[in-house]
């Protein structure tokens, strides 16, 4: 049956919404578009005026993406720099370049405001983060060839920009992703824009608009070539064009495509258009662009869609920052995000709290992720008349910029927006309402063909197509074991409701026998819901310590539940990776928000396998866990959970046989694969063969060190060293008792200083192994160590232990 891609949602029991895929212009894959990422001089200086800034003698070198936040943010020492900016690149081109064609650079984007100055001129200025802008400098170059780029950067604190200051992470500032120099003739495409008014199962209609910059007058020919999945070449037309000075558009359909190949998490098909523009048997420019049949669907009261088949959001979220390099990733570490959630078995990400780097839509395109693209709309309640301008011009860009991507599903028009109000008043609901309803209707008129949504503003709940309230149970509220009850009253309450955001931190190593039950904490807030003031509530999340093992079990039983509800669309975990955030400087890992399924550097934690058991296809098992080494307990052992996503699961001790398991999904906790372990004293080798269906084997294996009875009290920290297979040191220290058993329960915030200029440690970094002010974890904390030439000593401190120290 043909599917209508306008949006409808019908006043029905059965409310439908249905998409289609539009596209935009993209110029990387042209041979007249080069990237200019090297070569860049960085000035780390607020000054405003451009010849000054010139003039300074600091500047020096550096290679785009950068942000000048790449480890303050997470170092000691409260707050990081929101300031200015400047960097500078020289352009060579041939001489006279700009008499024959037009330059443009385009910055994917400048954190948060940029001024961009060519040879001396002021030739543009963009207000606003995460978003890419043109930048034309033909006007301004030289007849020399040799051209002086230089462009100011600011992330300084505006409360007139979305997000709010007050927002749960950091706002980098820099030139944080690629930057290109395009080679273009003097008209040329400016823009393409694919519909697909109708696709079906048996066929696909696609509309093309072309937008022109025109110079002058010419008669030119527009080629379009669309090819499949299997490059084969599915489509070829041509069109006869009069381009006249100005802007100007022109919309031309292809033949319609007989059974196209959609595109699908499961099976993600893309086609790819390439639109020419030649004019006297030569072809001035090429536009190439990747093109998804698909069709997305919120049903009311049956789920979410994609070409009319269900679809179980099983989903998680990602902010854009890695360990040393904040916001400033290379293409490939956003790729390997991605890649490492698709691995992970989900098929949707929500992008929290803004859009992000192109390469994160390439990848969600190319491995099958349906997308929540989210305006940056987070706290901060509303603003004034130059807040709403920025506002709405950062919602229509975002939209021009990134409704070609056949992975998005869904505009998000905020998230908590009430929250933290910056203006007296502005977290007025009867001034936010008619506002979020303003900003649903510009989202519309944009793009007709995405699902409009928002998290956690109540007043808001009807006024877009699908909603998601705040339940965290058994963290900020509540017990896990209330989820099941909280879905289905929210799916009562909302017809399209899906769950966006529920988790627990987790500080890597810290274990623990008896984690919190289902039953949640004795005295804690009794609701799910997420109250804005901590402080006054007991909490999970708030007083408790952040074991793995809680962490595991919760996210179990959110599986399970999620899994099993009829008619529910589905959630997304909060967070993929650990990151930054200027609202947690007493963390376990100070300024890290230590949610993530890995940690700041991808490392997965325990939790990521979890998941895995649920919903990957590879099969793998996983002993719970390569950081749990060091286990107390009674003779008869202890209990050890075993994450697999085969059939069955053998687990041995020591070369000998516990059993053979079956595993069954819906068993908690782990399926059913638990073991009691007679673990004897000292050193165990646990081992594991997981069978699938098809009498395939995966196998695990962890070396446990047990003590049986418990261990004594606090004695001294142990400092040890050993080399890492990149050559450089990790320092280790262990809180031991008398008869050097580790101190299970000791988790003292403790410090780590190199006390000499010899070596390095590589702190900042906000991970487990890269910070040198970290809580203990189960008796245990390390960071790694770059040696230097000469001999140094490190330094172990905390509140109650006064120094030991390591010879290097």
């Amino acid at each position: 049956m043909m599917k209508s891609l306008q949006l409808k949602i019908m006043n029905s029991l059965l409310a439908r919404v249905v998409l289609s895929f539009m596209a935009v212009i993209a110029f990387n894959a042209t041979a007249h578009t080069q990237n200019i990422n090297q070569d860049w001089q960085y000035l780390e200086s607020n000054e405003t005026s451009f010849n000054k800034a010139k003039a300074d003698n600091n500047w020096q070198s550096v290679t785009l993406p950068h942000t000048w936040n790449a480890t303050d943010t997470v170092d000691s020492t409260p707050g990081y720099r929101r300031d200015a900016s400047w960097y500078s690149k020289t352009l060579t081109l041939p001489k006279g370049a700009e008499k024959t064609h037009r330059y443009v650079l385009y910055f994917e984007a400048v954190n948060m405001q940029a001024e961009v100055y060519v040879n001396g001129k002021k030739a543009f200025e963009h207000i606003g983060g995460y978003i890419g802008f043109d930048v034309e400098i033909t006007p301004y170059l030289n007849t020399s060839g040799s051209n002086e780029v230089l462009v100011r950067a600011s992330n300084e604190y505006n409360r007139d920009l979305i997000p709010s200051q007050k927002s749960d992470f950091f706002i980098h500032g820099g030139i944080t992703r690629d930057v290109w120099l395009k080679k273009l003739p003097k008209n040329f495409i400016s823009g393409v824009q694919v519909d697909t008014p109708d696709v079906s199962v048996q066929s696909a209609k696609t509309v093309i608009t072309t937008e022109f910059d025109v110079q002058h007058s010419q008669k030119a020919l527009l080629t379009y070539t669309l090819v499949g999945p299997n490059n084969e070449k599915v489509s070829l037309k041509t069109k006869q064009v009069s381009l006249k000075p100005g802007k100007q558009a022109v919309i031309e359909s292809l033949n319609e495509l007989n059974s196209p190949k959609l595109w699908s998490p499961k099976n993600p098909n893309l086609y790819n258009l390439t639109v020419s523009l030649s004019s006297g048997g030569k072809e001035l420019q090429k536009v190439e662009q990747v093109v998804g049949y698909r069709w997305f669907e919120m049903r009311a009261n049956k789920g979410f869609f994609v070409n009319g088949e269900k679809m179980l959001i099983r989903g998680t979220h990602r902010h854009e920052e890695h360990a040393g390099l904040g916001a400033a990733m290379p293409n490939q570490l956003h790729y390997k995000d991605m890649q490492q959630i698709k691995e992970m078995g989900a098929n949707f990400v929500r992008l929290g709290h803004y859009p992000q780097d192109p390469e994160v839509y390439k990848a969600a395109n190319e491995l099958g992720l349906v997308i929540w693209d989210e305006l940056p709309w987070c706290r901060g309640g509303i603003g004034g008349e130059v807040w709403k301008k920025n506002t709405e011009t950062l919602l229509k860009a975002q939209i021009k910029q990134n409704r070609n991507e056949p992975s998005i599903a869904f505009w998000s028009l905020g998230n908590e927006m009430y929250w933290e109000e910056d203006f007296e008043g502005g977290g007025d609901p009867e001034k936010i309402t008619p506002y979020l309803k303003k900003l649903n209707k510009i989202a519309k008129d944009l793009d007709p063909s995405r699902i409009t949504t928002i998290r956690k503003y109540y007043p808001g709940a009807e006024l877009v197509d699908a909603f998601s309230p705040s339940i965290w149970a058994g963290w900020y509220g509540g017990s896990y074991g209330q989820y099941g009850e909280a879905i289905k009253s929210s799916m009562k309450k909302y017809p399209t409701f899906l769950h966006m955001e529920y988790g627990a931190s987790s500080h890597v190593g810290r274990h623990t026998e008896y984690p919190i039950s289902k039953d949640g904490m004795q005295g804690a807030q009794v609701s799910v819901d997420e109250a804005m003031n901590q402080a006054v509530v007991k909490s999970v999340a708030k007083d408790s310590d952040w074991t793995e093992n809680y962490a595991v079990d919760l996210f179990d039983w959110h599986l399970i539940v999620s899994e099993s509800t009829e008619n529910f669309a589905g959630n997304a975990q909060w967070a993929f990776k650990d990151f930054g955030t200027p609202l947690r400087p007493e963390n376990p890992i100070p300024y890290m928000n230590q949610k993530g399924l890995v940690d700041r550097n991808g490392k997965p934690k325990d939790a990521y396998y979890v998941f895995a058991s649920h919903w990957s296809d590879k099969p793998f098992c996983y002993i719970e866990s390569k950081s749990w080494t060091h286990r107390n307990g009674p003779k008869e052992g202890q209990k050890v959970d075993v994450f697999c996503n085969t059939q069955s699961a053998e687990l041995s001790l020591n070369g000998k046989s516990l059993g053979e398991k079956q595993r069954d999904a819906n068993i908690f906790p782990a399926g059913g694969l638990v073991w009691q372990v007679p673990f004897k004293n000292g050193v165990n080798t646990l081992s594991v063969v997981g069978r699938t269906k098809s009498g395939a084997e995966v196998t695990d294996e962890l070396k446990v060190h047990y003590l049986i009875g418990q261990h004594g009290k606090f004695d001294r920290i142990q400092l040890t060293a050993k080399t890492l297979s990149n050559g450089n040191k990790l320092i280790e220290a262990q809180a031991l008792d008398k008869d050097g058993n580790r101190v299970l329960d000791y988790n003292q915030r403790s410090y780590f200083f190199n006390m000499t200029s010899h070596g390095t440690l590589l702190e900042n970094q906000g991970t487990p192994t890269g910070s040198s002010l970290i809580e203990m974890a189960s008796g245990y904390a390390a960071i790694e160590f770059i040696p230097g030439d000469k001999p140094t000593t490190i330094e172990y401190r905390n509140q109650n232990v006064k120094g030991v120290y390591l010879a290097l």
